[in-house]
């Protein structure tokens, strides 16, 4: 968790300094959902994510370093410069690929989820989308496929409370529950913020899903401590909502825990906290000396070429 935080906060700094190109969508206050459900995946289970994917991409094992090259356009990244902060995968980790469109890695997960069916294995895929995309054709015909066909998927939908600056209220009739269960799928909804319960809870829907079952959605009510993007103006919500929504932050509760269990002293705490510091200070060194690729790369690793 404390790498998601960290890392998406450094990459506000190299922002700011004009060293991201185009948009980039952070994960502040949601890191207990991908730590709490991505985190307990094997090595050859599967992810697909969305605009908002940094979170995921490092709970599956990416690596600080790449992940940083990758947002800051460099050779060493993750897909070698062209991905960039919302297109980040690696196939070799079983990241299937964050994704600019919305919805778009549902649709992905399920043919990932058909794919370990006809091979036989009993590897499983989780799929994140948001409340945006909780309103998207791709969603519904994702969840009727994957139930119809009884396919290995685990639908992670993590509520942050509003698609761009539309709150939740204004944009989704029903709730999820009640939307799934038209589908056959099992549901489950936790407080995203609370890390013991996303991960006793995923434990269950992974093991589900693993067994053969078929999908099941897992709800995590959260908050994106940040814009939609980031430099978004939120005038669309209070100073008061997000302060309410400050006082929940997962990382702190986390840290209450730790403490109050006597699992680890605050010295211990804070030492934790200066390694990863370090560690992601390192990772942006190491990003900013990466060189840029080469122009006559640009047709390198794609699968259709224009030609006149």
């Amino acid at each position: 968790m404390l790498r998601i935080r960290f890392h998406e906060e450094v990459i506000k700094t190299l922002y700011n300094q004009g060293k991201i190109g185009g948009t980039t969508h952070l994960y502040i206050g949601q890191e207990a959902i991908a730590a709490g459900v991505v985190a307990q995946l094997r090595k050859d289970d599967f992810i697909s994510s969305t605009h908002r994917g940094h979170g995921h991409m490092l709970a599956k094992g990416g690596e600080l370093k790449y992940m940083l090259a990758e947002i800051l356009g460099r050779e060493a990244g993750y897909c070698k410069g062209k991905g960039g902060s919302m297109h980040i995968a690696s196939i070799k980790l079983g990241n299937l690929g964050a994704n600019g469109i919305v919805s778009g890695g549902l649709p992905i997960a399920v043919g990932s989820g058909l794919s370990a069916k006809m091979r036989g294995t009993d590897q499983i895929t989780v799929v994140s989308f948001g409340d945006g995309a909780a309103n998207e054709g791709n969603t519904h015909e994702s969840m009727n496929l994957a139930s119809l066909w009884k396919l290995p998927v685990l639908f992670l939908f993590e509520n942050n409370h509003y698609a761009v600056s539309t709150e939740t209220s204004r944009s989704m009739a029903g709730n999820m529950e009640k939307r799934v269960a038209g589908y056959d799928i099992p549901f489950e909804q936790v407080d995203g913020n609370v890390l013991e319960d996303v991960h006793f809870a995923a434990e269950k829907a992974i093991q589900y899903v693993r067994s053969s079952n078929g999908p099941f959605l897992l709800q995590g009510n959260t908050y994106r401590i940040e814009g939609h993007y980031y430099g978004d103006a939120m005038v669309y919500r209070t100073t008061d909502e997000v302060d309410r929504w400050r006082k929940k932050d997962p990382i702190l509760q986390v840290e209450k825990i730790l403490i109050d269990r006597g699992i680890l002293s605050e010295e211990e705490y804070l030492s934790i906290r200066k390694e990863v510091k370090t560690e992601v200070d390192e990772a942006v060194e190491f990003a900013e000396a990466s060189p840029i690729p080469k122009i006559d790369s640009i047709f390198e690793d794609v699968y259709t070429e224009w030609q006149a």
